[in-house]
């Protein structure tokens, strides 16, 4: 059994087809990783929600801000952005098991692969939260999705505040602070507080701001996770065992999968310009 750890598809349906058959992937003797952001900005959005609900306990998801953002379009009363993809899955006839299904997915994963205590969110990991720590507080929100106030959580999800972790944090505050550093964390100060605003590569960072990844841990865990296309898979300068996962498909890069447990990296070009 070999399992494959694979970057954000955004809609990059067909790229995804042709990354399984280049792995020879066989859902009854291997597993898939994603990390999140099944849909959106790509043409094949609905097409990849079935695609990997398809292959049930083959393949393990996380939530992403993308499929979040969905998700609070359907059940949250968000509206649709100008360069949103998400027509298609919002108008399918299957659309609510679907969302359903999307809404179950976990914040975050983690096993012991090739010898490795391996942990996979879309966006990365506070260095100042261990991982056993990081799991309770994904199951907080994971509680709260699947929940009764599902609904009323997802009206709120969104902002930019608070931009700092507190173990003190309740209600709200908290859960969009845990959801913002699984799901959308890039740069970060410090004192762990995050910068919302640049979303380039590493030359983008604001004043007294670096990538999370080169700010040390007390641990080693292999962090494996997508969210920034900028990094081209890349981690330079890292200060802990980081695997970046997103080569930009949606942006005409590549889509990436890495063997879990021979460290190996295999991808298919982009179809889009």
């Amino acid at each position: 059994m070999t399992t494959y750890a694979i970057g954000d598809l955004q809609g990059c349906h067909a790229e995804f087809v042709e990354l399984l058959e280049t792995l020879d992937f066989d859902p009854r003797r291997d597993r898939l990783w994603l990390a999140g952001d099944l849909v959106n900005r790509g043409p094949g959005s609905l097409a990849c929600l079935r695609e990997v609900d398809a292959l049930g306990d083959a393949a393990l998801t996380v939530l992403g801000n993308h499929d979040l953002h969905l998700l609070a379009v359907a059940r949250g009363g968000a509206t649709l952005n100008r360069k949103d993809t998400l027509d298609a899955i919002l108008a399918a006839p299957d659309r609510e098991r679907l969302l359903d299904w999307l809404q179950s997915r976990p914040l975050l994963v983690r096993e012991t692969l090739g010898g490795e205590d391996t942990l996979m969110t879309h966006a990365g990991l506070l260095p100042r939260w261990s991982p056993d720590q990081a799991e309770r507080l994904a199951a907080e929100v994971e509680a709260m999705l699947t929940g009764e106030r599902a609904g009323g959580f997802l009206e709120r999800m969104y902002g930019n505040a608070p931009d700092r972790w507190r173990d003190d944090l309740e209600g709200i505050d908290r859960l969009r602070a845990i959801v913002n550093v699984l799901t959308r964390m890039r740069f970060i100060d410090a004192e762990g507080r995050l910068d919302f605003a640049a979303k380039e590569g590493l030359d983008s960072a604001p004043a007294g701001f670096a990538p999370w990844f080169r700010y040390p841990r007390g641990d080693d865990t292999r962090l494996v996770f997508g969210h920034w296309a900028a990094l081209q898979g890349e981690t330079p300068g890292s200060r802990v065992n980081a695997c970046a996962l997103d080569t930009g498909c949606v942006w005409g890069g590549s889509l990436t999968a890495l063997d879990l447990e021979r460290g190996e990296r295999i991808s298919v070009p982009s179809r889009r310009r």
